[in-house]
């Protein structure tokens, strides 16, 4: 029930993904979304009255709403009656639900949300905290770099290198926070490598990196920007002259493919790290392809053991 485009385009990304054969169960107002099903697939719903707006305040709307969409959604999977949650609404008040009715992994500071991004070299990073925290302690960026590594190793990157995001690499540069939090992280059983400007991380420089969620916010949505940017203006260029648009058709296949790459609908969504549960946020203006994106991103999560994944990895990382 949340997003810029709800309930239509959450109830057809998940239709994708059924057809797909991803399991799905919708949680939200059943009168608003039971004639949104086409005749030909099956989705269970839990029907859920209330909803926290865009623009509620997330701590108290969550606390005095405990039966909205993302209230029984977290309840469900709580209780083990669904495998993960998959949200595009408010991305404060999922965060506020999980906590409640999650709960944080044992170790973890505070819970952040991770993405993960391409690099020029081929390779992949993960970028943390992207909006779970604002105005962060050193102390949580420092568990935001465990949290971090963690996942980066779930997703196949052997000893992955992890950087503090700065605006220079010099130990004079970077804001007093970064500053703080890299003794912190450097004393860590994890290959740290300092302070890393964000070209060279897109360079290749790091396979984690670490800051508050304003920064990473920003640096997330200015990604974004860059990439439609991008593909505006290829697509302009293409139409402005006949030779341009056979070669175009020419390389058909790669400019498709660069743009699953750089695409934002096609990334799916974020997954909330520190959890005791499978969370995925999605964009606020989330189309039917990004929602399906995220409803396998979640499925994949769940089905690999992400959880249980993180947790011996924290327990081991804090043993050393």
């Amino acid at each position: 029930m949340g997003g810029d485009h709800a309930p239509e385009a959450l109830v057809a990304g998940a239709v994708a993904a059924v057809r797909a054969g991803v399991p799905v169960m919708l949680v939200g107002d059943t009168a608003q979304i039971a004639p949104l099903l086409p005749e030909d697939v099956q989705i269970p719903i839990t029907h859920a009255p209330e909803v926290v707006a865009m623009d509620e305040g997330a701590a108290r709307s969550v606390r005095r709403k405990p039966e909205s969409s993302i209230r029984v959604a977290m309840r469900l999977l709580a209780e083990g009656k669904a495998s993960a949650v998959v949200s595009c609404g408010n991305t404060g008040a999922s965060l506020v639900a999980a906590v409640l009715d999650l709960g944080i992994m044992r170790g973890v500071e505070r819970p952040a949300i991770a993405t993960v991004l391409p690099r020029s070299d081929g390779g992949r990073f993960v970028l943390l905290d992207v909006g779970a925290t604002v105005d962060c302690k050193p102390e949580q960026l420092v568990s935001f770099a465990v949290l971090g590594a963690a996942w980066a190793e779930v997703l196949g990157m052997k000893n992955p290198r992890v950087g503090v995001l700065s605006n220079g690499e010099e130990g004079t540069k970077g804001n007093d926070l970064v500053r703080a939090a890299l003794p912190g992280i450097e004393a860590l059983p994890l290959h740290c490598v300092g302070q890393v400007e964000p070209t060279a991380v897109f360079a290749g420089a790091c396979e984690v990196a670490v800051c508050d969620g304003f920064v990473g916010n920003i640096t997330l949505k200015a990604v974004e920007g860059a990439a439609e940017t991008v593909l505006h203006l290829l697509g302009e260029e293409i139409r402005s002259a006949p030779t341009a648009r056979v070669g175009a058709w020419l390389a058909k296949g790669a400019i498709e493919r660069f743009k699953q790459r750089v695409s934002w609908d096609a990334q799916g969504g974020a997954m909330f790290l520190g959890m005791k549960g499978v969370v995925v946020v999605g964009h606020g203006r989330s189309n039917a392809a990004s929602v399906e994106a995220a409803v396998h991103q979640a499925h994949a999560a769940a089905r690999d053991g992400l959880v249980a994944e993180l947790e011996a990895r924290l327990g081991a990382q804090s043993e050393e």
